[in-house]
């Protein structure tokens, strides 16, 4: 009989901390390896950095979050759009990228029923970037959407039991092939990485399942 209550309670707590949620962020991005290179002044490449993709400054952005968690363990989709500056001999002082992708993963939180809990994700991504140079601000650059993958950490701070502020840190490898009109004509197309960090500040809202 002891044992029947245990196994009552355990599963009645691992259904309370069972949940869909919905979220909105926002985001601010630092570029980091030949994706933030300078790239200025040295012609169509600088030590094999195309300065085509290149002298992306920090950015800033917004993004949409859904997940399912099932106690520890949880799945999420999210949505990211992000703006670039961009400064070199390419683009100018005037130019700008645009990421625009969703990613998809995983979510594992730390265990307790304290109101701030740790969390790490890990997920792929599918991402698709934009560049505009000049004042003109036309798309003159365009990548494939090519899988690449995010790492992050942060806290979910429980509010009322139905709300959540998320801040976290998020790392984003990718490579991505492109095209700009009237340079890449012929051959094979370039590739090159767009890697980033984030750190996001989130509120989303939480609907228990089972109505608790």
């Amino acid at each position: 009989a002891l044992s029947l209550l245990v196994a009552l309670a355990c599963s009645a707590g691992n259904l309370s901390a069972q949940s869909i949620s919905l979220g909105l962020r926002g985001t601010g991005a630092f570029p980091t390896g030949t994706f933030s290179d300078p790239a200025t002044g040295c012609g169509a490449s600088c030590n094999g950095v195309d300065p085509t993709l290149a002298a992306a400054k920090n950015g800033f952005g917004y993004g949409l979050d859904a997940g399912l968690q099932l106690g520890i363990a949880g799945v999420y989709a999210s949505f990211d759009h992000i703006n670039f500056d961009c400064e070199s001999s390419t683009c100018n002082s005037d130019g700008k990228y645009k990421l625009m992708g969703a990613t998809a993963g995983v979510k594992l939180l730390m265990p307790g029923a304290s109101i701030v809990r740790p969390f790490v994700k890990g997920g792929v991504t599918f991402n698709q970037l934009e560049g505009g140079y000049g004042s003109g601000q036309s798309t003159e650059l365009k990548t494939d959407r090519k899988p690449g993958y995010e790492v992050g950490a942060g806290l979910d701070i429980g509010i009322l039991g139905l709300l959540s502020f998320t801040p976290q840190a998020r790392y984003i490898g990718q490579n991505f092939k492109y095209k700009v009109p009237g340079v890449n004509t012929t051959g094979a197309e370039p590739t090159q990485g767009a890697n980033y960090f984030t750190f996001d500040l989130g509120l989303s809202v939480h609907n228990p399942l089972g109505g608790h």
